[in-house]
C-alpha cells in the first residue's frame, strides 16, 4: 500500500488532476527496466487520455546506477525552468548515452537556461527532493525500479502496456466509469 499519497504541490505528474486513475511509478533514471517501460506508460497516456493522472517519484538505485541520482536532480532542476517532463523523456529517450556532461547537453537539447541549469545543480533543496521521493518509496515497500502503485495499490503485474491498460481499466469498470 502507498504510505504517501499525490500531492500535487510536491509530485510531478501529467494528466488530469483529478482523473479516477492514479499511477504512481517510482523510477530510476539509469535502469533498463525504468527506461523499458517509459514508452509503455506513453502509450498508456494516450489510451487513457483525461481518465489517468500519471505522477513520476525518483527511487534512484545509486549502488548499482551511479548516474541516477545526478539524473533525478537534474530532472528537478529542470522542473525549475517548467520543462520535467520534457527532461525525464529526454533521458529515458537517451539513457545509454547517460553521463554527467551529457546531462548539460541534455538541457541545451530540451531548450534550457544551461547556465542557470549548472548554476542550480548544487541546489541542496533538489537534492533533498530527489532523496524525499526515495524515502516515500522505501517506506512504501519499494525496492526495485520500476514500482508502479494504482490508486494507491501496489501493481503486481507485468510492466507492458497491456497489463497496465486492463489493471486501469478494470479499476475504472469497478468504479462504474467505463462499461465492460
Amino acid at each position: 500500500m502507498l504510505k504517501y499519497l499525490f500531492d500535487h504541490k510536491i509530485d510531478h505528474y501529467f494528466g488530469y488532476p483529478l482523473a479516477p486513475i492514479e499511477l504512481i511509478e517510482y523510477g530510476d533514471f539509469q535502469c533498463e527496466y525504468s527506461a523499458a517501460v517509459y514508452p509503455e506508460i506513453k502509450m498508456l497516456q494516450e489510451k487513457m487520455g483525461n481518465q489517468l493522472k500519471f505522477v513520476f517519484r525518483h527511487f534512484p538505485q545509486s549502488a548499482i546506477h551511479p548516474m541516477a541520482f545526478d539524473a533525478a536532480v537534474s530532472a528537478e532542476v529542470a522542473s525549475l525552468q517548467d520543462k520535467f517532463w520534457y527532461m525525464h523523456d529526454f533521458i529515458f529517450e537517451n539513457q545509454k548515452y547517460l553521463t554527467r556532461s551529457s546531462l548539460s547537453n541534455f538541457a541545451a537539447e530540451i531548450g534550457l537556461d544551461v547556465a542557470a541549469f549548472e548554476t542550480s545543480r548544487s541546489h541542496k533543496k533538489l537534492a533533498k527532493k530527489v532523496t524525499n521521493d526515495f524515502e516515500t518509496g522505501v517506506k512504501s515497500d519499494v525496492n526495485g525500479t520500476p514500482t508502479f502503485f494504482i490508486n494507491g495499490h501496489k501493481y503486481d503485474g507485468f510492466n507492458d502496456f497491456e497489463s497496465l491498460y486492463k489493471a486501469c481499466k478494470f479499476l475504472l469498470i469497478t468504479k462504474g466509469m467505463v462499461a465492460e
